[in-house]
């Protein structure tokens, strides 16, 4: 939703013309227009193809398959331990991304001996394209859906959710219809709900769009792009979603995230600790950007620690911590950078 608005300016896709005639008073029919160009431009994801293994990174994987309301996604479950009983957590990759992207994080959970899954959202990856627009709601779904694979495996006792960016909006949402059966949630680069998020992305696309426009616009712009779905706005935010689920939550942003700035980590730990303050805890890790927050060692830290504690094990959370900090968690290599404005990995 967010990426083809930066990478093609608006200007070229003839919104600015329907902008312009807003501006010379046809506020409601060019509004709509813009709308339904943005929706028709930012809804459906470029392919990229996973481009790696969990060989690649010395891991072990199974072949698997999510079966999703949306079709069958393509997965790969990666165990930890040897294939010893214990926990997992479900990766969800984020806008024009993939499974093999979120490759380092699985390096990282799977040091502190977690089992992985990793797979594909529709429309993402090695699936094919979607005739509808993608939105937080098919992420969302797919999460829960990859969550239930998961969970009944044998080697799985408990489970949790890791995402990121749009991911881990669909992983909060996703754990919020989950209840008590999510062990936890780890929450990266998080718009804090869907307004903001396509208000943001008038700002990244440099539109000359005056502020007491383009609040509402993005209101009806928002509203516009999930109406083919019938998805409804407030039950795709994060913020509500983080407030509804009562499992313990980490939130972690960069403090240099261009994309979705850190203030949307303010909104999103205040909304989750409406309900009970300390079940949250809050990471702002120091130089990090809107994506490779695997390559921070107060990442690692954090989130197996975070784990080990919120699954009661395997292993101790410094001794998690300890082995996740060793791993070196480097972003994958990829042939084509060119689409990282917004979805700079996993």
């Amino acid at each position: 939703m967010i990426v083809s608005l930066v990478r093609g300016p608006l200007a070229r896709l003839g919104i600015l013309a329907g902008l312009g005639g807003a501006l010379l008073g046809l506020p409601l029919v060019a509004a709509y227009r813009f709308a339904l160009v943005y929706r028709a431009r930012a809804g459906y994801p470029r392919p990229h193809p996973p481009t790696a293994a969990p060989t690649a990174l010395g891991l072990r994987f199974e072949e698997t398959t999510v079966h999703s309301p949306g079709g069958d996604l393509p997965a790969w479950f990666i165990p930890a331990r040897e294939g010893a009983p214990g926990p997992g957590v479900v990766l969800v990759h984020g806008w024009e991304s993939n499974r093999s992207r979120t490759l380092p994080h699985a390096e990282v959970l799977h040091a502190a001996g977690f089992h992985v899954l990793a797979f594909d959202v529709r429309g993402h990856g090695a699936n094919p394209p979607e005739r509808l627009p993608i939105s937080v709601g098919e992420f969302a779904a797919d999460a829960r859906a990859a969550f239930d694979l998961l969970l009944a495996r044998p080697e799985v006792t408990t489970a949790a959710l890791l995402g990121h960016s749009l991911g881990a909006v669909g992983a909060l949402v996703a754990a919020a219809g989950c209840g008590d059966r999510c062990a936890a949630v780890v929450s990266l680069s998080a718009p804090a709900d869907p307004r903001r998020l396509t208000r943001q992305t008038f700002r990244l696309a440099s539109l000359p769009i005056p502020e007491p426009i383009a609040t509402p616009l993005a209101e009806l712009t928002t509203r516009v792009f999930l109406r083919p779905r019938g998805h409804a706005v407030g039950d795709l935010s994060a913020s509500r979603a983080a407030a509804r689920y009562g499992g313990p939550v980490l939130l972690v942003h960069g403090s240099d995230d261009a994309v979705v700035p850190a203030w949307h980590l303010d909104r999103l730990a205040r909304a989750a600790r409406a309900g009970s303050p300390s079940r949250v805890r809050t990471l702002l890790v120091a130089g990090g950007h809107h994506s490779w927050l695997h390559e921070h060692e107060s990442y690692r830290r954090a989130v197996a620690s975070f784990l080990s504690e919120a699954f009661g094990g395997p292993y101790a959370p410094a001794e998690a911590a300890d082995r996740a900090a060793a791993v070196a968690a480097l972003r994958i290599p990829e042939t084509d950078e060119s689409f990282g404005a917004l979805e700079e990995a996993s």
